[in-house]
């Protein structure tokens, strides 16, 4: 793998630190009026998703991860393990844990397509699509009159993810959903 040295820090840049594989998250040059010049840099552990903040003198560099992007279409879940299969006509499969689903187990609907980083071939985070189409399966009925400017309910979805939504949402209504947020966004 290439080695990047601090002028070519980025967000997003994959990097290996401390024998993991990290993604930089926010990277500030920093010239003190005496002394030498340094990059103050945010990282994201991807095996563990630990955050910290890192300086390194002006001219290191750090070994690029070898991590690789893709999407793939999630298949089914059989308890321990969630399946994904790659799209583009290999239809290979990956198998991913708890740890690499983390959070984003209560976004996974079948045939739709995730973004899953591989490490040395085995899945080590997933991440869901901007917006899920999801529908509800359990809400309070909305009585019209409850309040004069419009007001939210819980509604509790077909993967277990709790949102507010608006008080004219039913049981079956299905809904597009913000993952980053956790907002409803419209309905579908």
């Amino acid at each position: 793998m290439p080695n990047y040295s601090t002028n070519e820090f980025k967000s997003g840049l994959k990097v290996m630190l401390e024998g993991d594989p990290c993604a930089i998250l926010e990277n500030e040059f920093v010239k003190p009026g005496k002394g030498q010049a340094f990059n103050r840099v945010k990282v994201r552990n991807l095996m563990t998703g630990r955050v910290w903040e890192r300086t390194f003198k002006s001219g290191e560099s750090l070994e690029g991860a070898d991590v690789m992007d893709r999407d793939m279409e999630y298949l089914y879940s059989d308890g321990e393990f969630w399946h994904f299969m790659v799209t583009d006509g290999s239809f290979e499969q990956f198998a991913a844990d708890a740890k690499a689903v983390g959070d984003c187990n209560i976004w996974m609907k079948e045939q739709v397509v995730y973004n899953v980083t591989l490490f040395n071939g085995a899945p080590i985070s997933v991440v869901p699509p901007n917006f899920v189409e999801l529908e509800v399966t359990e809400t309070d009925p909305g009585i019209r009159g409850d309040t004069a400017t419009g007001g939210n309910k819980p509604a509790i979805l077909s993967t277990g993810a709790t949102v507010k939504v608006p008080l004219f949402i039913e049981i079956g209504d299905v809904l597009k959903v913000d993952t980053r947020t956790r907002e409803y966004v419209s309905r579908a």
